[in-house]
């Protein structure tokens, strides 16, 4: 099968292309730079996908793409933080979403797309959150916001042009591929650059902070198994939580990742952050139902790897054992932006 994977440069679209690839399958990558861990292991085409609408049959904004049978849409800004700071990058992601829709929409292609715990809300209304409880009342920050819009966007085509697709919802998902910190900083990641170099940390939520970790091949085995299905005849039209169906707090993950490289943690608790989820455990009964998918990867079993991945490409990439600068502090300079008091 040949497969158009947007946002192929990212963490969990080099680990599904690679994944793809050992399948048997042809992946093409559209992503706006250059993959930095696995180079050209397979084509990718450099663009960015938030220009003005300009889809048609054979491409996006000018840009011929290869005849494929299936499009998995991973692309997007998928930093909370930042789009609080920069809310016009949530309105990309929906600029897209659309514009992959209407590719997909002229070559009648079906549609894996990735979202996102963010559209559940921080609201502690059950302890397991199952797909129906979305609320787009409970939406937290322009990024929850812009995946919410970019799934009615979904749900749209569907009625309206039998678009056949599958929605997936990831929550952190975390392991190998995930150290360009210095263009898109994630916790954990973050953690075991700043612990391997004896600094101190700080953990926005505390205790309080209960969240869903995911191993990277238990998400990727996930969205392999719908492309699959999509690919089989699956009619699709389905949404799915992808997860582990357990609650970790953030401190408890520091912890795990301060023994894995030998340290004892220094430790500030701080409120959460604006935007931020505080509290989510999936409900992953559905993707077992629908696509046989179980989570085999806990947080105790996950860190290991993660920071042995990590050790891996900080020996073979020295240069990156440096201060750490988070992304978009010129920008906060720029534009004065600020955190409100208390957040």
């Amino acid at each position: 099968m040949r497969i158009l994977l947007t946002g192929s440069s990212g963490q969990i679209g080099t680990n599904l292309a690679l994944r793809l690839l050992r399948d048997g399958h042809e992946v093409f990558g559209v992503d706006k730079r250059p993959n930095a861990w696995v180079g050209d292991a397979f084509p990718t085409l450099l663009q960015d996908l938030a220009g003005h609408y300009s889809a048609y049959p054979g491409g996006i904004n000018g840009v011929e793409y290869p005849d494929v049978d299936l499009v998995v849409h991973l692309a997007a800004h998928a930093k909370v933080h930042q789009l609080v700071r920069q809310p016009h990058r949530a309105l990309e992601n929906t600029i897209m979403t659309f514009n992959v829709l209407e590719y997909a929409r002229g070559r009648n292609l079906p549609i894996v797309f990735s979202s996102t715990r963010e559209v559940y809300g921080d609201v502690h209304r059950f302890e397991e959150y199952a797909e129906e409880a979305a609320d787009f009342a409970f939406t937290e920050s322009p990024y929850s916001a812009s995946k919410i819009a970019s799934e009615a966007f979904i749900y749209s085509y569907a009625r309206c042009y039998g678009l056949r697709y599958l929605v997936f919802r990831f929550s952190n998902v975390y392991g190998r591929y995930d150290s360009d910190l210095w263009r898109m900083d994630r916790v954990l990641p973050l953690w075991m650059h700043q612990l391997s170099r004896g600094e101190p940390i700080t953990v926005f939520g505390g205790n309080d902070k209960v969240l869903d970790f995911t191993y990277v091949d238990d998400c990727v085995d996930g969205i392999t198994r719908g492309v699959n299905a999509l690919a089989g005849g699956h009619p699709g039209g389905e949404t799915i939580n992808l997860a582990f169906g357990q609650g970790n707090t953030l401190v408890r993950a520091a912890e795990l990742i301060a023994q894995q490289l030998g340290v004892t943690p220094d430790l500030t608790l701080a409120p959460s952050l604006l935007g931020e989820v505080t509290h989510y455990v999936a409900d992953v009964r559905k993707a077992n139902d629908v696509l046989g998918w179980k989570p085999v990867t806990p947080l105790e079993e996950g860190i290991p790897h993660a920071v042995a991945w990590f050790k891996e490409w900080r020996a073979a990439h020295p240069e990156e054992d440096r201060e750490f600068v988070r992304p978009g502090v010129a920008d906060e300079l720029v534009h004065g932006y600020k955190e409100p008091t208390g957040a």
